[in-house]
């Protein structure tokens, strides 16, 4: 598994890491975001939205569980699976994000864990100051193996 760390000084910084990451992204991917509430995932997200040109205002799919923007060069699908921390076994149809042909990123991805394909990206943000945010990156399984996210961080 290859791992990756990195700090950002503002919200700005943080999304402009999302544009950067965009960069390296492929038809296929999964993107675990993990963080506490507030820690910037959306902001993540806005940034790799803007960089995958998606011109739509990318929020929180908190109440919608699943958003899906088409209008880029990939798909994005953006999942907040916090709400099924009581319901993981509901059947939303995880298996046709997961294997098509955009890009899923998850926020709350351990209340669904069971659905995560081995093969994914987990972001992991954490505080490290008012506006600091550390930022960890893990790249899961064979698919990613012969990627380096080295030149964006």
């Amino acid at each position: 598994m290859l791992e990756y760390h990195l700090t950002t000084h503002s919200y700005p910084e943080t999304e402009d890491f999302g544009n950067k990451f965009s960069t390296l992204i492929q038809s296929g991917d999964v993107i675990l975001l993990n963080g506490d509430l507030g820690v910037g995932k959306t902001t993540f997200t806005r940034g790799l939205a803007r960089g995958l040109g998606i011109k739509k205002n990318v929020k929180s799919p908190t109440f919608t569980l699943i958003r899906e923007y088409q209008d880029g060069k990939l798909p994005l699908y953006h999942m907040d699976a916090y709400r099924l921390e009581n319901n993981p076994d509901e059947d939303l149809g995880f298996d046709e994000y997961f294997h098509g042909n955009g890009v899923t990123v998850v926020e709350w991805p351990q209340f669904i864990k069971d659905e995560v394909p081995e093969d994914h990206i987990s972001v992991n943000i954490k505080r490290a100051g008012e506006d600091d945010r550390d930022i960890t990156i893990k790249l899961h399984g064979d698919k990613y193996s012969s990627r380096d996210f080295g030149g964006i961080v």
